[in-house]
């Protein structure tokens, strides 16, 4: 059966599946991380990745995805599918 959770995750896009599989794989599952490197990529800082050229967009992705997982307490990345994830 699926949960609320199973179909907000199965009804993001694939930029947005994209971020949450990098900031668990890159980033060791922290959102702040993984927008402290974005940010610096903006301020032409040094960085630790290279991910993307939209990072504005990336950056709004994250900013809801990461308000969605503060409201109801979840970890999107466990909706992944685990043949996603080897």
């Amino acid at each position: 059966m699926t949960n609320k959770f199973q179909k907000y995750y199965l009804s993001l896009t694939p930029e947005q599946k994209m971020l949450l599989t990098l900031r668990d794989e890159l980033y060791g599952g922290q959102w702040e991380r993984m927008i402290s490197d974005l940010n610096d990529r903006v301020k032409g800082r040094p960085f630790i990745f290279k991910l993307v050229n939209r990072i504005k967009d990336d950056l709004n992705r994250i900013e809801k995805l990461q308000e969605y997982e503060k409201k109801h307490n979840i970890n999107l990345a466990d909706f992944i599918p685990q043949e996603t994830k080897e």
